[in-house]
This record gives C-alpha cells, sequence and structure tokens, in this order.
C-alpha cells in the first residue's frame, strides 16, 4: 500500500460515496475506483461494502479507517516538523465560515494567515452551519465557524462570540426605537429562510418556550434576498445589525431590538473530535480567535 491508496480510501470512507470523493479529490472515478480496489486485493479484505446509494465501511474497512486517520496525520505532523526546521509550519488547513460571519472575517483572517503562516495553504469555504458541520465531520473540513451548533460527541466546540438578533423592517418617516417584545413576532409578518437554518431553528426554539409561533409568511434563503423583499414590504425579517450594516443599502432599513427574551446568535469554533489537529491547524485556530476578538466587540466577545 502506499500513501495515495490511504488517503483515496479514507476520502472514499469519510464521504461515503466514490462520486464525492473524485470530486473533493479531483481525479477520476474510474481511477479512484481502481486505487482502492487494488488496496483491497493487498490486503485481501474488503474494506466497502458497495450499493446504489453509496458505500459503507466493513468492519476491516472501519479498523483500516483509524489507522489511516492516524498514519495520515503523522506524515502532516513530519511535513511540518520538517518545515519548522526552515522556520516556519507548512501544510494545508482546510476552514469552513458560515456567511455573515464570512464577511466580517475572511479578509481578515487571510491577511494573518499569509504573514503569520506563509508556508501554509489556506482553503476557504463559505456555507451554512448545517452543512458545513457535516463537511467537518466527513473530512472536507479541518475546522468550521458555525452558528448555534449543537452539542454532539463527535464535535469539539468553543464559543467565539455572540450577536444578538434584531427586528429588521423598512425604513419609514417615523422609526420606533422602543424594544420589541418577543411574543409580539406572532403578529408580525416575517420573512425568514427555511428550516434547518440556524436563525430559523432559533427563533422557534424560543418561542417554543413561550408556547408561540413566529408568524412566517415568506421562506427564502439567503440575507440578500430575504433584505430585499424587506426593502420592498414583503415582511419584516430577524437577523443581526451586522447583516444589515454590511448590506448594499444599510439605510433602507430600521432595527428594532428583541427582548423578553433577548435573541442571541452564539458564533462557534469547531473541530472534529476524533480527528487529531495538526500543528498549523492549532496555528489558524488561534488566528481564528485572535481575528474574532478584534472584528466583534469586547462586550460580545464575553458574552460568549
Amino acid at each position: 500500500m502506499d500513501l495515495k491508496q490511504l488517503e483515496y480510501f479514507l476520502r472514499v470512507a469519510e464521504l461515503g460515496s466514490f462520486t464525492q470523493a473524485s470530486r473533493a479529490l479531483n481525479i477520476a472515478q474510474p481511477a479512484l475506483s481502481r486505487q482502492v480496489r487494488m488496496l483491497e486485493v493487498e490486503l485481501r479484505q474488503n474494506l466497502l461494502n458497495r450499493n446504489g446509494r453509496g458505500v459503507t465501511t466493513t468492519e476491516a474497512g472501519k479498523l483500516l479507517l483509524e489507522h489511516c486517520r492516524g498514519i495520515l496525520h503523522q506524515v502532516e505532523r513530519a511535513k511540518e516538523d520538517l518545515g519548522r526546521v526552515q522556520g516556519a509550519l507548512a501544510g494545508r488547513v482546510a476552514v469552513g465560515i458560515a456567511p455573515s460571519a464570512s464577511k466580517m472575517m475572511t479578509v481578515r483572517l487571510t491577511r494573518k494567515a499569509r504573514k503569520h503562516l506563509p508556508n501554509a495553504s489556506l482553503s476557504i469555504s463559505e456555507g451554512l452551519s448545517f452543512v458545513m458541520q457535516e463537511w467537518l465531520l466527513a473530512g472536507r473540513l479541518d475546522i468550521a465557524l458555525l452558528y448555534n451548533p449543537s452539542p454532539s460527541a463527535e464535535l469539539d466546540i468553543a464559543p467565539l462570540t455572540c450577536e444578538s438578533l434584531y427586528l429588521i423592517g423598512p425604513r419609514g418617516p417615523h422609526p420606533s426605537d422602543k424594544p420589541m417584545a418577543l411574543e409580539a413576532l406572532t403578529h408580525i409578518p416575517l420573512v425568514i429562510p427555511n428550516r434547518p437554518h440556524t436563525i430559523r431553528m432559533l427563533l422557534e426554539s424560543e418561542m417554543s418556550t413561550i408556547g408561540l409561533k413566529p408568524n412566517i409568511r415568506l421562506e427564502i434563503d439567503g440575507v440578500p434576498a430575504i433584505l430585499d423583499l424587506v426593502a420592498d414590504g414583503a415582511g419584516y425579517a430577524v437577523l443581526t445589525e451586522h447583516a444589515v450594516l454590511t448590506s448594499a443599502r444599510p439605510e433602507l432599513y430600521h432595527i428594532r431590538p428583541i427582548v423578553q427574551p433577548q435573541l442571541l446568535s452564539r458564533l462557534c469554533v469547531a473541530t472534529a473530535s476524533g480527528r487529531i489537529t495538526t500543528l498549523t491547524q492549532n496555528a489558524m485556530l488561534e488566528l481564528i480567535r485572535e481575528t474574532a476578538r478584534q472584528v466583534y466587540p469586547p462586550a460580545m466577545i464575553q458574552t460568549a
């Protein structure tokens, strides 16, 4: 066996699909299948159960999968140690960032990475938190910045910051700055993302605790589209202040605090608990924490 075969098998096993693995590895699917089959022939054991919906690991495959993670991690550590002889950390780090956090952090983070980790390769993906959580567990990401992740034995989660959610409406001639009780959202038509978007899930969860449901008029994914509909008079949105301030025309909107209770959206940094982080990944985690401290107000960091 060689390292390339182990990497191919690892990616197929984690993604549960030759098709998805071939895309992630940028290799033709027949060539990928052939390499994994050669590995099975050499080990004289079937490593994968193949079916029309994808693949699952056999008992032998599960055992090899754990060894693969350790072996490939040690290879990365060896490369890093050799890189440190030259005075720098190296290796690839794949980071996933939720869209609203990406607007706040991506430029600063890449700038820091170029300065402090010049020999490392940084890959940044943007996606919704529930999607990136799957990517993290599948091995497509090393680190993910997630909003309101559910506790999981498969993830190591640490809070970065939290943001208050506001009621966002079109700016009228006499806007009111008076805070609005959460229960009032039963009477206000809302334009809101589809499930399982984290803001939608948080809003429904908090309202269910007081025995109420939000008044949802339109369901649409994408903050820019939601804000366009709000400006057009289709309804109101529940979003962070930063989502409005970083929009194309923030002057079109009016923001009112939501209270009783206050809605807080928590941004967390997560890694897969079953996968050992490399030195380069640990350095990137520290750069992420440092960037969050610079981007978000101190009060928000302390609340987290």
